[in-house]
């Protein structure tokens, strides 16, 4: 047995575990930037995924679970349709288990030939994408989302984000001030997108509901053989949100094919533009909004604004929150993420005649 996953776990999740566990065999999974999590196989037991959650970035791992036996319990029992991996118990109907380190772990059943897709390379993927995460928040539509803990709290909101890049402009790291001081006045000029962010939170037009807050194709399951989709993965953000969060979110990051960190010029793919946005809005159109539809280019608008002063914030903090490996990195992401904020700005304009 590995060293990394201490016998008492194991056992947790294998009632029958004897003392000898070479028998156990261990496979990582990813590569573990958050959570830390394997694929475990013992005997004729069938596989089972076990991962260890990270309780820096989700301080309350109790909350995670309970979210999760909600989104799974409603799932199952009101015949939603929504394939959700099933949880083990390690005990008296738990499924959350604390080692003696005070490290948490759950288990889920392994789902089997299955592969994940790190970049939409065709727009069908990302249609379908968009399609996989529209089908949970339908499925999900009914189900109370007080129910539902906030697990990394102001995670989307915009206000927030806006308020703590105000702060660091109080920064004492004066060559990085001087080095933003155009990228901090482009983003103030945007502001507008934070008072319509404060519109969408006050106003009954545009509900909260089930949202996943990460909401990209990594996050997919497809089928390795016939490329179908089979269900959305990683729930840890699991949310009551708003319409703009998942499309947002998919947009930000299929619609163009450069990459946070990439130099290149991050032009929008009309194909894939609107693979997403039709894809969403096939599944969720019964229930949006009036306002929800009339405003719906506006998800990719207010998510890579929130991104970009995200990252902006995070440079004139001295890069206290995201892992860089060097140190204009954050900066090079918020000209990335302005440069495509700007690209959509023109092409929404062009094609939509969408303005905020």
């Amino acid at each position: 047995m590995q060293q990394y996953i201490p016998a008492k776990v194991l056992k947790a999740f294998i009632p029958d575990l004897q003392e000898e566990t070479d028998s156990v065999q261990i496979k990582r999974i990813g590569n573990g930037l958050i959570n830390h999590s394997y694929q475990i196989s013992y005997r004729q037991l069938p596989d089972f995924f076990l991962q260890e959650i990270n309780t820096t970035v989700f301080e309350n791992p109790e909350w995670l679970q309970e979210n999760y036996m909600e989104i799974w319990q409603y799932a199952e029992f009101e015949f939603t349709g929504l394939r959700l991996p099933a949880p083990l118990f390690c005990g008296d109907l738990r499924t959350l288990y604390k080692d003696n380190q005070g490290h948490f772990w759950r288990a889920f059943e392994f789902i089997e030939n299955c592969k994940t897709i790190s970049t939409a390379e065709k727009p069908a993927q990302a249609k379908a994408t968009a399609r996989a995460f529209a089908r949970f928040t339908l499925a999900l539509e009914e189900m109370n989302t007080d129910l539902l803990k906030e697990v990394i709290p102001g995670f989307h909101d915009l206000s927030l984000r806006f308020r703590q890049f105000e702060a660091s402009l109080q920064t004492e790291l004066y060559e990085r001030m001087a080095i933003a001081i155009d990228l901090v006045k482009e983003l103030k000029e945007r502001e507008r997108y934070c008072h319509f962010f404060e519109i969408i939170t006050s106003s009954d037009e545009f509900p909260q509901r089930v949202m996943h807050h990460d909401a990209k194709i990594s996050n997919v399951l497809f089928h390795e053989k016939t490329g179908k989709v089979i269900c959305p993965v990683d729930y840890d953000t699991v949310m009551p949100g708003y319409y703009f969060s998942d499309l947002g979110d998919m947009i930000r990051s299929m619609a163009s094919a450069a990459e946070e960190n990439q130099t290149a010029e991050p032009v929008i793919r009309k194909a894939f533009y609107e693979a997403i946005v039709t894809g969403y809005t096939d599944v969720l159109g019964g229930i949006l909004t009036a306002s929800e539809r009339k405003y719906i280019h506006a998800a990719g608008l207010l998510m890579i604004y929130m991104q970009s002063l995200r990252f902006l914030t995070d440079y004139l903090n001295g890069d206290i929150y995201y892992q860089v490996s060097h140190e204009s990195e954050n900066l090079e992401r918020t000209r990335n993420q302005l440069a495509l904020l700007k690209n959509l700005e023109h092409f929404l304009q062009q094609e939509y005649q969408f303005v905020i």
